[in-house]
């Protein structure tokens, strides 16, 4: 175990997060580091994360340090009986690694960064809408259930039910690693709530997911290439509606990708975020070397229609939730729809790895 747990330490650059802990630290000593808000929280949030999976790690040395002690111990002094301890702590220790395994699976670069989901419903109208609905309150659920922070930023309510689209920007450790095998169409069979004859109906929403970029990253987005739009944010009535066009929806001209913010209260805010979201989608664009990719990007690549799903949930006639790239089920849909999510994403890794 010893062997394996240096071996992951070596996987996971430990040594190399230290010393980019130390040039963090520098940077936040500085005293014009709190100048910039927003770059400042995102260094220590970085540091913060970096600092608490090096602890981490060191801590399972430790621990294999002190079993390796206990064990020479037991076997030096013929009085002394610590077997039973040395094999409690081993079965703790082996447990303890089991589940620190899972993050040698994060492999791609931008898996330790925010992610940002889009969700739209796609063929079956008013169950469509619903179920897009649906998959916005999973997210939510298995962003709760890891600790990651999620913040709905813009949110486009259907008329009878549902919604049309979702934008949720998630902040957290891994949070992309977590969340890119929902990248895809999914589909919902069930008897439609919305339907008097109770018929079952098929219905389907797309989800894409995109690392978020580091404020850092150098960019160049040209204001040329940006029409601005504002607009009145939606509201559930009374207080909660807006009296200003606080609300903000960007068009990047050449590539078509349109973003749009209504979460904060301010417009420069919402802004902000738009020009965020937008950066996140152009460096994606930079990263891709196919035109699928691309048209990914734009939800163009594929409908979100019978054929293209990545995963099937059936609700009727019997339970299953199937992912078809890697085959993994799940008999009960219910803790599924609650965030219970860890088996696919774990399938999907390693499927990748």
């Amino acid at each position: 175990m010893a062997i394996k747990i240096n071996e992951s330490c070596q996987f996971l650059e430990i040594d190399n997060k230290i010393k980019e802990v130390k040039k963090l630290e520098k940077e936040m000593s500085q005293e014009s580091f709190w100048q910039n808000q927003a770059k400042a929280k995102l260094i220590s949030q970085k540091a913060s994360e970096l600092n608490e999976e090096i602890d981490t790690w060191s801590k399972i040395k430790i621990e294999v340090g002190d079993l390796f002690a206990l064990a020479k111990m037991d076997q030096k002094d013929e009085k002394v009986n610590l077997r039973e301890e040395v094999e409690k702590k081993y079965f703790e220790l082996a447990k303890n690694f089991t589940d620190l395994e899972f993050f040698l699976l994060f492999r791609d670069k931008n898996d330790r960064n925010n992610a940002i989901i889009a969700i739209h419903a796609g063929t079956g109208g008013v169950d469509a809408q619903d179920w897009a609905e649906i998959l916005l309150r999973m997210y939510m659920r298995f962003c709760d259930k890891k600790g990651f922070k999620a913040k709905i930023v813009d949110k486009n309510v259907a008329a009878e039910a549902g919604i049309k689209s979702a934008v949720i920007a998630i902040e957290g450790a891994y949070a992309y690693g977590n969340l890119k095998s929902e990248n895809g169409v999914h589909r919902l069979v069930r008897i439609s709530p919305f339907d008097a004859e109770g018929m079952r109906h098929t219905s389907f929403a797309l989800v894409e997911v995109i690392p978020e970029i580091d404020e850092s990253t150098e960019l160049e987005i040209k204001t040329e290439d940006l029409k601005i739009d504002t607009f009145r944010a939606s509201g559930h009535g009374g207080q909660s509606v807006n009296k200003t066009d606080s609300a903000v929806r960007i068009t990047h001209l050449p590539s078509k990708i349109v973003v749009s913010c209504q979460s904060e209260r301010s417009q420069l805010q919402n802004k902000e975020r738009c020009l965020n979201l937008l950066k996140s989608k152009l460096q994606k664009l930079d990263e891709a070397k196919l035109e699928e990719e691309k048209k990914q990007l734009r939800g163009e690549f594929s409908e979100a229609v019978w054929g293209n799903q990545i995963r099937s949930y059936v609700m009727q006639p019997y339970q299953l939730v199937k992912d078809h790239r890697t085959n993994y089920e799940e008999k009960e849909f219910q803790p599924v729809l609650d965030g219970e999510l860890d088996g696919f994403v774990e399938a999907y890794l390693k499927l990748k790895s």
